[in-house]
């Protein structure tokens, strides 16, 4: 087993490194602090790619694996992780339309998207139905040649800032048979949007509820099949849990090289904190840690790359590993960097307040244990 990137792979994060040392990093703490959301930039990254990583070429996307693209999203995540979450949420939304979109959908929507010219929110949880999402109460009810579409969603990311929603509606019966997904216009008529959340964390991205009423939806805007929106879905968080865990490791990996720059500059008791043995030692054991996790979502990114029957409990590891070392991590660098660490002026209280919210999206911690412990218990537990 070779854990050595190859030559391509080392060409896209240098790139993507390059992209987050210029376009990033230097407007990070400013868009947090503003609650900007850049669409500048992500036109920036559209150009280079970055909105289209694993998009079907066919549909204009570049193709990647699942592992080309975490090890470019880590890159990107050292330079904003709330940019780069919301840029592979985009991803996943784009991937959906481009993979199961009709090609009228197609057409109206994916060379829009992979440019960066358009931007995509995902629309799943529910005021009702956060962990149990398969009993959204949201419906699209055909009628001649039009659906429906009426509910609501919350805590959706980019919404009211966003061009086009894939939103998950029951189109049959309880159950998650009866869900369907829909690709659906922002701006079309009977959709609203509720105030910005005030967040703990992810500052430069709007947090929307989105109401849906009497939206009128072409029978192009089913992707796939009626009753299979469900099953989109979890191939959509499978990608998007890989996608959420490598931003975990890309700000805790900037956490920590800041942590290590601090203890070779701040002096106490006469010498550099780096000389303190019990810094030495945390220092160390948060790099075994993330290193840890890094290859457990390579090898998790590798299983969705192969079509793994076991893929998904493979990310549901991944992602509740990846994201508690991340928020781990970057706690303890901000522990390194005492009182400094706690304000504005130092970046650790950003990366913190960040990735937090990575150990509930895409499916609470708990709910990946849940999905462990079920194939674990199941008559084929040998997968570990």
């Amino acid at each position: 087993m070779n854990f050595e990137l190859t030559d391509d792979q080392i060409a896209f994060a240098e790139t993507a490194k390059q992209f987050s040392d210029q376009a990033l990093a230097p407007f990070a703490a400013e868009w947090d602090r503003e609650h900007t959301f850049p669409t500048d930039t992500f036109r920036q990254a559209g150009e280079l790619g970055f909105c289209g990583l694993y998009s079907p070429e066919e549909a204009g996307g570049l193709g990647l694996s699942r592992l080309d693209s975490s090890i470019i999203f880590e890159q990107l995540a050292m330079g904003c992780t709330t940019t780069t979450a919301m840029l592979t949420i985009h991803n996943m939304a784009t991937w959906m339309i481009a993979t199961w979109g009709t090609e009228d959908a197609k057409a109206q929507w994916c060379d829009d998207l992979i440019a960066g010219q358009k931007l995509a929110s995902y629309c799943l949880t529910e005021p009702g139905s956060g962990s149990d999402a398969a009993s959204l109460k949201s419906n699209a009810k055909l009628d001649g040649e039009h659906y429906i579409l009426n509910g609501s969603k919350v805590f959706i990311s980019g919404a009211g800032s966003t061009d086009v929603l894939v939103v998950m509606a029951r189109t049959g019966g309880a159950g998650a048979s009866g869900v369907s997904a829909f690709v659906v216009p922002a701006d079309a008529d009977g959709v609203g949007y509720g105030k910005p959340e005030e967040k703990m964390g992810w500052n430069a991205q709007p947090t929307r509820m989105v109401t849906f009423d009497n939206v009128k939806l072409p029978k192009s805007a089913l992707l796939d099949q009626e009753g299979n929106g469900f099953k989109l879905a979890m191939q959509g968080l499978d990608g998007g849990r890989i996608n959420i865990a490598t931003c975990s490791i890309g700000t805790a990996q900037q956490a920590l090289n800041t942590a290590r720059e601090y203890m070779h500059e701040r002096q106490q008791f006469g010498k550099p904190l780096a000389a303190f043995q019990a810094l030495q030692f945390k220092l160390a054991d948060m790099n075994t840690e993330l290193v840890a996790a890094r290859q457990l979502v390579r090898l998790a990114a590798s299983k969705v790359d192969l079509k793994h029957p076991d893929r998904a409990t493979y990310c549901a590891m991944a992602k509740r590993f990846a994201t508690d070392v991340g928020f781990k991590v970057c706690n303890e660098a901000l522990q390194i960097h005492g009182g400094y660490g706690y304000i504005k002026e130092y970046p650790l209280e950003r990366y913190v307040r960040d990735v937090r919210v990575h150990q509930i999206l895409e499916g609470t911690n708990e709910i990946m244990r849940v999905i462990i412990a079920r194939r674990l218990l199941s008559d084929a537990a040998e997968i570990l």
